[in-house]
């Protein structure tokens, strides 16, 4: 964070300090919200949880070099006490950003958002500074977390957005103002709250509504091929830019094909110019991720060729999203598991498929791992089953169906599809996945895990690596 005084804290935040033998002391370190990553000079933030409260921890944060702590009520050091410890942490962030003057791109979608950030972060680094969101801490507190972690040196800050129901999205952009604003895609992920795909595309749409008009430098990047993201262009005053296969498409992929290990090789056009890109990512839904970090690389000033440059060298930068091991054993393990929506479900399977071609040359097989998809409401049943059947379709070798009533229609898909004998199966936990797929896994064949985050089914993945000679650990988007 930038330094700011405590008083210049206290103002930003409408709070009092308290305890404060000196106001004009400077926070000089980081903001957290866990006594544990407390280090001389932060600010630490006392949330009262339902299993802890913060305010508890207080006393041993500064001892252990916290400037003051900012809590809902005096703890005997120094603090600054507001009403609302959350609505603080989101006003200290707006008034952070209005003093840094730096570039804020805001991203949202139902899917690929944290791939989606990660590529468009590798590809600003070239251009500045850059501070961008850590995995997917896209709520009401990890967003301003990370805007107050960017300092004077940031130029560009890119913060991923998400929503659980209508009026999330024009809160975070409340607190962190975006001058750019990239929406992916419409899906099903949350539906079951939302109510709708409609109710979705209203959520989502509030990021364009945020942006400045076009006149102020406001851009909107916009999906060409999802027509519910489309349709948002009339609810911006800001510059409209798209991207997508669509011929009309402003940044657009053409001659798009998938290799033998599943990765995209695709010709990127756009206004300026064209470059051949070969994704070290897996699985052809990121090519419309690649698109959009391009979209937004070049408003920003970035050639073409360096972006596409920047794009065959891009890895993710989160964990258990399309993270390929290959063991020693002879076994590769795709480690899918840390969220699953019927459209990334259904982009991992065909990845999948894709990587079987060249496992089956090896006398392998391919496995698919799966488990819950969350909050689909009353499209659960028709979601998973239509992601068992389409298992078959893909002649996957063997479907595993972790857990409880929505892993047995996952598994119903897959038998009603015509999968007979053991070619579908399922299990009742974790555990019995490990001990299913150590037992039968033999030199050659592939296994995918995935399943919504609920479930744990990363478990399975690390397992099976340590089973096979891996560390536990895998770089993401590129073999090992």
């Amino acid at each position: 964070m930038i330094p700011l005084t405590l008083a210049e804290v206290a103002r930003a935040v409408g709070g009092s300090t308290h305890d404060i033998p000196d106001n004009a002391v400077r926070i000089t370190g980081p903001v957290v919200r866990d006594s544990r990553e407390v280090v001389p000079g932060a600010l630490f933030v006392a949330f009262a949880g339902e299993r802890s409260d913060g305010h508890d921890f207080a006393a041993g944060a500064v001892a252990d070099g916290a400037v003051a702590v900012l809590a809902a009520r005096p703890v005997g050091v120094p603090a600054i006490v507001v009403e609302d410890v959350q609505a603080a942490l989101g006003a200290l962030a707006r008034y952070v950003i209005e003093q840094l003057g730096a570039t804020v791109v805001a991203l949202t979608g139902s899917a690929g958002k944290t791939s989606t950030k990660d590529l468009l972060a590798q590809l600003l680094q070239r251009l500045a500074p850059t501070v961008w969101t850590p995995g997917s801490l896209n709520n009401e507190i990890g967003l301003p977390l990370t805007a107050l972690s960017a300092d004077e040196g940031t130029r560009h800050l890119v913060l991923e957005m998400g929503a659980r129901g209508i009026g999330h999205i024009a809160y975070l952009t409340g607190l962190t103002p975006p001058r750019i604003g990239l929406v992916l895609n419409v899906g099903s992920a949350h539906i079951g709250e939302f109510g709708g795909r409609e109710q979705i595309a209203q959520a989502k749409g509030e990021l364009v509504e945020s942006l400045p008009a076009e006149a102020d430098g406001g851009i909107a990047v916009l999906n060409a091929d999802d027509p519910l993201v489309s349709a948002m262009r009339t609810r911006t005053k800001a510059k409209v830019v798209t991207f997508g296969e669509a011929p009309e498409a402003d940044v657009r992929a053409e001659n798009v094909t998938l290799n033998s290990s599943g990765q995209a090789i695709f010709t990127l056009r756009t206004p300026s110019g064209c470059a051949d890109v070969a994704l070290r990512l897996y699985g052809e839904h990121h090519v419309s991720n690649a698109l959009a970090a391009a979209a937004v690389a070049r408003e920003l000033g970035m050639p073409v060729e360096e972006i596409a440059a920047a794009l065959c060298a891009a890895d993710t930068l989160s964990h258990w999203r399309m993270e390929v091991t290959e063991l020693p054993d002879g076994v590769t393990v795709i480690n899918d598991a840390y969220n699953a929506n019927p459209e990334s479900m259904r982009a991992a399977l065909r990845t999948l498929a894709a990587m079987g071609s060249s496992a089956q040359a090896r006398g392998g097989r391919t496995w698919a791992v799966l488990g819950l998809m969350a909050e689909l409401g009353e499209r659960s049943l028709a979601e998973h089953d239509a992601v068992g059947r389409l298992a078959v379709r893909l002649n996957v070798s063997k479907l595993v169906a972790v857990g409880g009533t929505e892993a047995g229609w996952l598994q119903m898909g897959a038998y009603n599809e015509g999968s007979w004998g053991e070619e579908s199966v399922h299990v009742s936990d974790a555990e019995a996945a490990i001990d299913l797929v150590r037992a039968e896994a033999r030199p050659g064949d592939v296994v995918l895990v995935k399943a919504s985050r609920s479930v744990g089914l990363e478990s399975v993945a690390l397992a099976l690596i340590e089973a096979g000679g891996g560390s536990g650990v895998a770089r993401e988007g590129a073999t090992r």
